[in-house]
Formats: C-alpha cells, structure tokens, sequence
C-alpha cells in the first residue's frame, strides 16, 4: 500500500492533481487538517476531474492522531532540508510518502525528530522547490519502480528503468 500524507495543504489545484495519482495508482490520499480550502472547492474538484470518487481519501485532525493510527506504517518525510535522496530507501509494504504544506513544507521539528527517514528530491543548486503535486507523483512512481509496477498496467518490461 501506498500512502500519500499531505500535512495542511493549502492550494486546492495540487490536491485535486494528488487525489488523480492517487486514483490512478491504487495509493491513499491522507489529508491532515487544517486543509487550506474546502473540500467541496470547485478549483479542487476540477483539478480531480473525476477521479475524486476513485480515490481513497482519508482526513486527519492532526499528524499525530494520523501516525498514532498506523503503528505499522513506515513514514518518509519529504523535504528540500534532507540530504539523502527519495531513491535511496528501499520502501516497504506499507510506506507513508510525508509532503509539508506548499509554503513553508514539512515542520522543521519534524524533519529533525525523523531525519533518518527524511529523503529530497534532488535539483540543481538555488532552486527553491518543485510543485507539491509533482513531488508526490515522483516520490509515487520511485515506490512503484521499486516494486517493478507491480499490479500497474505496463507495456513490454520496464527493468533497464531500475537504476534511479
């Protein structure tokens, strides 16, 4: 299971284009309030399309209620203040990919208390950050390399793709 955890997200675009990964690779979209707008926004809506309904979305009071409820999970917390690349860790069954909210990401407290499993995107140097929506699609799709796509409609093989 794929787990995508956004932590306050604020602009109801990206999380509509995150609930389309989510339901075009079977992940769980995890909303951890205070969300920036509301769920029924049309802007949200339209970026989902219809595939609002074809995701599993859950929401969440807060991190700690969400990380209290999964004892199991194994938490990787996205953020430009890493230093170890989203391709490094070996992701297991039951991964929860952690994005902060698009202004201010991950709470530094956070990334500190868990650096271990904290993990960045690699960029050229002075570039401040991706979109959040693009960000989970690479981390998503890292995951489901890792796992050679499985249960994922692929054409042909795709194991020459196996270095990150």
């Amino acid at each position: 299971m794929i787990n995508i955890v956004l932590v306050e997200p604020e602009i109801p675009q990206n999380t509509g284009n995150i609930v389309r990964t989510g339901a075009a690779t079977g992940s769980v979209v995890h909303l951890v309030r205070p969300l920036g707008f509301d769920t029924g926004d049309k802007m949200l809506k339209r970026a989902g399309l219809d595939y609002w309904k074809d995701c599993e979305i859950r929401y969440w009071d807060s991190f700690g209620e969400l990380q209290e409820a999964n004892p199991d999970g194994e938490f990787y917390y996205f953020s430009t203040k890493a230093k170890q690349s989203h391709c490094r860790p070996q992701y297991g069954k039951n991964v929860f990919l952690v994005f902060g909210k698009e202004t201010k990401g991950l709470p530094e407290k956070l990334i500190h208390d868990n650096y271990r499993n904290a993990v960045r995107i690699p960029m050229v140097a002075d570039t401040r950050s991706l979109n959040l929506s693009n960000s989970v699609a690479i981390a998503v799709y890292e995951v489901l390399r890792q796992r050679d796509f499985d249960g994922m409609n692929t054409v042909g093989q795709l194991r020459e793709f196996d270095d990150c």
